[in-house]
């Protein structure tokens, strides 16, 4: 038997932030592109584009500096608050998975 858990927040009853938005960030953080990363996910840009919107105005935080255009083709890297709520689910999660391998 294994034993499986998903771990979310929520503001208001609403789910706003979980493993999915957690990879895409990472995603964010590792190729500097919102659209690279959302490509690496199977995930459509626009998609990934109004979930970012989403969580940021959920969340009343900012998730991406962007820049436009460019010598580079612009990109996004992640804010000092995307990192503090990325690092709150994985410590979260981390602390969680733990316990449930107790129980193996």
């Amino acid at each position: 038997m294994k034993i499986q858990m998903k771990i979310w927040f929520e503001e208001k009853d609403q789910k706003v932030f979980g493993e999915g938005p957690y990879q895409l960030l990472k995603g964010v953080e590792k190729h500097g592109s919102l659209r690279k990363a959302a490509l690496e996910m199977d995930m459509s840009y626009s998609k990934a584009w109004s979930l970012i919107r989403f969580i940021e105005e959920e969340l009343k935080i900012r998730l991406l500096d962007k820049s436009i255009g460019g010598h580079d083709g612009g990109g996004s890297r992640i804010t000092d608050e995307a990192r503090e709520l990325m690092e709150k689910y994985q410590t979260i999660s981390s602390k969680m998975q733990e316990q449930l391998e107790e129980y193996k």
